[in-house]
Order: C-alpha cells, then structure tokens, then sequence
C-alpha cells in the first residue's frame, strides 16, 4: 500500500505489488518534538474489544472459476456488522463505505486517474473501497492475504469516521519537513495494519484456518514492508508487529501508533 499525501491524487491508500514479494502488520511517549497527529483520547481507541464472530470465508476459486467478488462481498458485509455494531456500543456514529469493483484498473477513479501500481484502496473524499478483482493480491489466492487487504482498507474508513484522518492530514499540509510526513504517513498506515489485525482475530474462530495458513501470512506481512528511501508504511517487522498487536488484543485500543516511540514505526 501508498499513502497519497493531500494534493497528490485521489487521495487513497494504495495496496502495491511487486513481483515476487506479497505487498499490500511497548507503546511509549514520543520524544520531545515528536508530532502526534491523532490525540491519545481520539475515539477510535475507545471503541472497545470486539467480540468473538462468525465470518466464513467463501471461496475464491470455485470448481476452477474465479469468485473473487463473492469473496470480498462476503468480507465486506462482515465487517460492516462488526465494526457498525461495535461503534453503536461505543455511542458513536456509524456508516458504510461504498465499495466499488474492476475486473481491472480503470483510467479514472474517484474523480482522478488510477493510482499507479495500486491494487485495493481506500478512496478518502468519497468514502469509498476499490477492490481490483484481478492482479496478484487476489487473483488465484487461496490464503489469507485478500481478506487482511480487505480489513486494512476498512481501518482507513474507520480512521475517517473517528477523527483520525482529519487531524493526520492536517499534520501533513502544516509543512512539516519530509522526514516527519512520512513518519506520519507510517503511524497511519500501521494504525490500519492494526486494525485489520482486530477484526481477523474477532473471526479467527471461524475461518476454518490451518497453523499454517496463519503462519503463511505472517511471513507475507513481513515480506510486504517498505525498501529504498521512500518509505511509507513501515518495515515488515513493524507491519507485522503491528497486525499482532490487533490481533491479539482484539480491540483498537492496541492500535495507537500515533504514541509509539519512532522505532516501532520505523
């Protein structure tokens, strides 16, 4: 995945393939000087725990044919039931995010061209989920993978409901040296890494999933972290530590990336 920064395109988050590499998962005080761009109390970390639910995974590939909007029109109604309940028992408001699907990358979405190299997003100014229902983070898949592209593009809807990216963006167009933006851009997409990690492991219980499918996507977690100088979602180690915290605590309140100390979102 890619942040596109404010004024840089539709602004989305992008999940990236490369070939080869399955591309789009301790909390301390900042150093002194360390911005934060969501505050400690912001609602998405008082939403609560989720509970244990059932989200049976449909096929992706059935009798040798592709299913691959059946798969995420499952995905997606899960998780519109766990996140809408969950934020109602928290008293907060809640609405679905559009969901929009290509049998491949069109030349515009959103109101702006495709985004380049990019797979699933989320489309902020519109609220909505774009799910390519081809390429190599879906296409002829049989893992886990799909469905942890899935819940990160939804944290980002519930990064837009509560706050969060609001005040990340206005972060960002405050003119804050590079270096600090893209930490910025990193507390937020880690934030989303660990927000799928809550809802996977709300559902883990009926996935039907192997000790070897988990860890199958623990080593494709790690393998999608960022290399080169542009980086803007963290190294494979922060991207899975991250997806665990969620995982395991089940709840957002593991999730504040925006307090954590550089190294962890590195």
């Amino acid at each position: 995945m890619r942040f596109l920064p404010p004024g840089a395109g539709p602004l989305c988050t992008a999940a990236l393939t490369r070939p080869a590499l399955l591309v789009t998962v301790c909390l301390a005080l900042l150093p002194s000087g360390v911005a934060q761009a969501a505050p400690p109390g912001s609602p998405l970390l008082r939403v609560g725990k989720l509970a244990a639910a059932s989200c049976p995974e449909p096929p992706i590939i059935d009798g040798g044919m592709p299913r691959t909007r059946e798969y995420l029109t499952a995905a997606m109604r899960c998780l519109d039931r766990l996140w809408s309940a969950r934020f109602a028992r928290a008293g907060l408001g809640f609405r679905k995010p559009a969901v929009r699907f290509y049998e491949e990358p069109a030349q515009r979405v959103c109101g702006v061209p495709w985004p380049a190299n990019a797979a699933a997003f989320y489309c902020t100014e519109r609220s909505t989920l774009v799910f390519p229902l081809t390429g190599g983070w879906i296409e002829g898949r049989t893992d886990l993978y799909p469905l942890k592209v899935a819940a990160h593009e939804y944290g980002h809807h519930l990064q837009s409901l509560t706050g969060v990216r609001d005040d990340y963006e206005a972060r960002v167009r405050s003119g804050r040296a590079p270096a600090r933006r893209a930490e910025l851009g990193r507390r937020y997409e880690l934030q989303a890494d660990c927000l799928s990690g809550v809802f996977l492991g709300s559902v883990r219980g009926s996935l039907s999933r192997t000790e070897q499918d988990w860890q199958a996507l623990s080593d494709a977690l790690r393998a999608s972290g960022d290399d080169g100088d542009y980086r803007t979602h963290g190294t494979g180690a922060n991207r899975l530590r991250w997806f665990g915290r969620g995982y395991r605590a089940v709840s957002p309140a593991a999730c504040d990336t925006w307090t954590a100390t550089p190294s962890h979102v590195s």
